[in-house]
């Protein structure tokens, strides 16, 4: 329930405080002296645009607080989700800059105005003459039946497998699509696929062609350049090697006398080694380059080919080539698989929409076992309510395929005239019969809402006495589910409240302002005094405000 509210700052207000408690409250206050100004207020925690030109004094921040017991409405997964702290004792507050940037807390967590307003449909239901607007939406009407029947946690579980469903539908489609696609396009992966596959590509082999290539485009070359090396070393008279033995001669000859030819004697030697096995390594090699055509034409064709490949595909070594094909390969037995995939898929969602098929049947039952006693109660309501030739009917009729909801279009049809027949509603009530409709699907689905708390607010406006005093006796009875707070005009509304609160203007040379008390029993019996006959109170006034109060 709310049970407290803070105003800073916000139009008429300077600072406002107010407690309220469980049961039923009335708010009565002379036109004018502020009571939309409260509920503009209240409207800014559950989520309502903010402008600037609210704010009293314009330098300064308007704040709203308010604060709800909640301990009896199972938010906390609400709060675990969003990740705000939870208390059983929740407190929001809503604050306007002069700037016009608006911040929302809830338990002092900053949050986004969509989680506010989510929250604030767990919370509070503001019911004004504008909301029975929403009596002719065939949505509004769905819930109400749903929220009487206490479907929602059957509907929620609905909801979940509805979204599954949408969801393995379109993956579905997606396949077929895909599949048509992709076979269409078959022949010519195909064809990329065999061209890569007879290439019988290996990695590393662009680079071990081009330098074959390389040897064989030089091959004269290179066999010259490796003769004359090895000529040059190993020469009979005049090589490298005969000059390096006849050096290790020479200083071999000084050892006895010069120790330092030693050292120089087995450098030379280790060079004569290194260099003799050169001069082997330099004939082998001349012996093994030949000039071939034949291989260099088949190794040109095969770069060539390579190449070709690569600018083909936009790649630049032979192992992307590979991969290419292995992804081309991957491919292929993708689009050979899709049958069994398609296959698959529609037996996945054959399945989801059984079990999609069999939660709305229950809906449906649910529905249409609970529609005729909704029915029952609602026009007994309308009956004591003045309206003793009312009608009201709920029909339901299949929709053509699954929606958010099952499969049932709900319709409220109604009458208020003894021979006329039922209609859609917006096709027959009047305005002042429509509030007292709204206020019958109210108090009949008090107990099923969950909800801490509900507002009304002027809707029994252009009620007779007697009318007024039963729209009083149903927001009493509603109390005992739930806490339920009107602001009203009739002396009889108020009357039957628990609890009673005045809305006044204090006004001076320099200022007006908004303020309001709770009210004793003396004060009560003057404020309804002063409701039934104005300013001037009579003494028959005072005794007919305590008559009301006794009733």
């Amino acid at each position: 329930m709310l049970k407290h509210l803070s105003i800073q700052n916000y139009a008429l207000i300077e600072a406002l405080e107010i407690d309220f408690d469980a049961g039923y409250s009335a708010i009565t206050g002379e036109t004018g002296a502020g009571k939309s100004i409260l509920l503009g207020a209240l409207s800014l925690i559950l989520g309502n645009r903010a402008e600037t030109n609210v704010l009293k004094n314009k330098e300064k921040k308007c704040s709203v607080e308010a604060e709800f017991d909640i301990q009896r409405y199972s938010l906390k997964v609400f709060f675990d989700n969003n990740d705000i702290d939870y208390d059983e004792i929740t407190i929001i507050r809503r604050e306007i800059m002069p700037g016009g940037r608006s911040r929302a807390f809830v338990n002092d967590t900053p949050v986004n105005l969509n989680v506010l307003k989510e929250l604030s449909e767990h919370l509070t239901d503001i019911h004004s003459q504008h909301q029975n607007l929403h009596l002719n939406d065939k949505q509004f009407q769905l819930n109400v039946l749903d929220a009487f029947a206490k479907l929602f946690p059957l509907l929620e579980t609905y909801q979940v497998n509805y979204r599954n469903y949408l969801k393995i539908r379109k993956e579905y489609q997606q396949l077929i699509q895909r599949a048509e696609k992709e076979k269409a396009d078959f022949d010519f992966l195909q064809f990329q696929f065999d061209e890569l596959e007879e290439a019988k590509l290996k990695a590393e082999e662009q680079s071990d062609i081009e330098s074959e290539l390389r040897e064989l485009n030089h091959a004269e070359e290179i066999k010259e350049n490796l003769s004359t090396a090895f000529v040059l070393l190993s020469e009979e008279e005049n090589g490298v090697i005969t000059k390096l033995r006849e050096s290790i001669t020479s200083l071999k000859n000084i050892q006895k006398f010069f120790d330092k030819a030693k050292f120089l004697t087995e450098r030379l030697e280790s060079a004569k080694i290194e260099t003799d096995d050169i001069a082997h390594e330099l004939e082998i090699l001349s012996e093994d380059v030949e000039h071939n055509p034949e291989r260099a034409e088949f190794l040109k064709e095969r770069i060539d080919m390579i190449y070709a490949l690569q600018t083909k595909h936009k790649v630049e070594s032979v192992e992307e080539l590979i991969k290419l094909k292995d992804d081309l390969q991957a491919k292929l037995d993708d689009i050979t698989s899709f049958d069994t995939q398609i296959s698959e898929k529609k037996e996945t969602l054959q399945k989801q929409e059984q079990k999609l098929s069999d939660l709305a049947d229950q809906l449906s039952k649910g529905r249409s076992e609970t529609s005729g006693n909704l029915e029952l109660q609602i026009i007994d309501i309308l009956r004591r309510l003045g309206m003793p030739s009312a009608k009201f009917k709920i029909q339901i009729e299949p929709t053509d395929g699954f929606t958010e909801y099952g499969k049932d279009r709900v319709s409220f049809l109604f009458s208020s005239v003894k021979h006329s027949e039922v209609q859609e509603i917006a096709n027959i009530a009047s305005g002042g019969e429509i509030s007292r409709l709204m206020l019958s699907i109210k108090s009949v689905i008090a107990d099923s809402i969950a909800l801490p708390a509900i507002i009304f607010d002027e809707i029994d406006t252009g009620v007779s006495g007697e009318i007024a005093e039963k729209i009083g006796q149903i927001m009493k009875e509603m109390s005992d589910n739930m806490q339920v707070i009107s602001i009203t005009h009739l002396p009889q509304v108020a009357a039957k409240a628990d609890f009673h609160y005045k809305v006044y203007k204090i006004e001076d040379e320099f200022n007006t302002r908004t303020d309001i008390k709770r009210l004793n029993l003396e004060e009560r019996i003057k404020e309804l005094a002063t409701m039934l006959s104005g300013e001037n109170i009579t003494d028959a006034a005072i005794r007919n405000a305590e008559e009301l109060l006794r009733e």
